[in-house]
């Protein structure tokens, strides 16, 4: 009987000495030399160890399991794209296995990009999942999207829908009385004519109440961007200039030949220019032509207006 307590009470301070040296092994400083990004695999505890040894994280894989397992209260491993600081200790791996924030990267989708562009730049993106079904002409909003190693490119595209019905509905809501909208479709159409028509802010207004005063007036848009827009099958570049030829030939876009909005919108275009359609500048203009610098000349007769082209063209000379 003293034989078997004895035996006991060794076991017991053997077993504090060893808990005692793994706990200063799993608070030790680990050999990563500089800040790592690892993604971190599904299938279990050795899956991750061994990935986790391969990044260079942990030095000792019996040990981060042994740890792993102790500490299996503290709650799961997450299988994510993470970041594991320098020289991080086999204690604080597990904190950010179990607690951190996954990697956010970026998507940054451009004002007036057609929904083909899109299509181009989303299937080039790292990290996105899954098939890519092209989204309806200016169905996305431009803007900057977060997501995370694995999510599928429909679940980004979904959240750019989202926010693109948002803007769209906050605009129309709050549309200037006399902007001659009948849908929230015309708002869309026109706010992608102002979008391809000009980059710069104090003309994104002044642009649409040319085109609004056009319509009030029976006259045709002749806005070049729905020309090419048909032209090229939905694209937003010919790769030449456009031709007399091209003006002339019939498209469901071309708003020289065809009178009225186009059929749908031609890019997706930004928030700037949504609240420019919805907000159009108080202004009798019904012409504008480039003026040499990036900018527009506009003008309310058509005598102004030839004398506004004459004066580009002799600039270009």
């Amino acid at each position: 009987m003293r034989a078997r307590l004895a035996l006991a009470g060794l076991f017991s301070v053997l077993g504090a000495a060893i808990g005692y040296g793994t706990l200063s092994l799993v608070e030790a400083p680990g050999p990563l030399d500089r800040a790592v990004t690892v993604s971190v695999p599904r299938g279990g505890l050795d899956r991750v160890a061994e990935a986790l040894r391969d990044a260079g994280v942990i030095g000792s894989v019996p040990l981060f399991k042994a740890a792993a397992t102790l500490t299996a209260w503290q709650g799961p491993l997450h299988s994510a794209e993470l970041v594991f600081p320098r020289q991080s200790s086999l204690a604080e791996v597990l904190v950010v296995l179990r607690t951190a924030r996954p990697v956010q990267h970026k998507l940054t989708i451009a004002e007036g990009l057609t929904a083909a562009r899109i299509g181009m730049l989303v299937s080039r993106v790292d990290g996105l999942a899954g098939e890519i079904d092209l989204p309806e002409e200016g169905a996305v909003l431009p803007q900057t999207y977060l997501y995370e190693r694995g999510d599928s490119v429909r679940s980004v595209l979904q959240r750019a829908e989202g926010a693109m019905r948002r803007a769209i509905d906050e605009a129309w809501a709050s549309r200037a009385a006399d902007a001659g909208l009948r849908s929230r479709q015309e708002l869309l159409i026109m706010a992608s004519l102002v979008e391809r028509e000009t980059h710069l802010p104090v003309e994104r207004a002044l642009v649409a109440r040319v085109f609004y005063n056009r319509l009030a007036h029976g006259m045709r848009l002749q806005t070049d961007p729905t020309v090419v827009y048909g032209q090229s099958g939905g694209d937003q570049d010919l790769g030449r200039r456009l031709t007399r030829g091209d003006l002339e030939r019939d498209t469901p876009y071309n708003t020289y030949v065809r009178a009225g909005l186009p059929p749908g919108p031609i890019c997706s275009p930004g928030i700037a220019s949504i609240n420019a359609a919805a907000h159009p500048a108080q202004s009798a203009a019904l012409y504008f032509v480039a003026d040499g610098t990036g900018g527009h000349s506009f003008a309310d007769s058509l005598d102004e207006h030839v004398r506004n082209v004459r004066r580009y063209r002799l600039l270009g000379r």
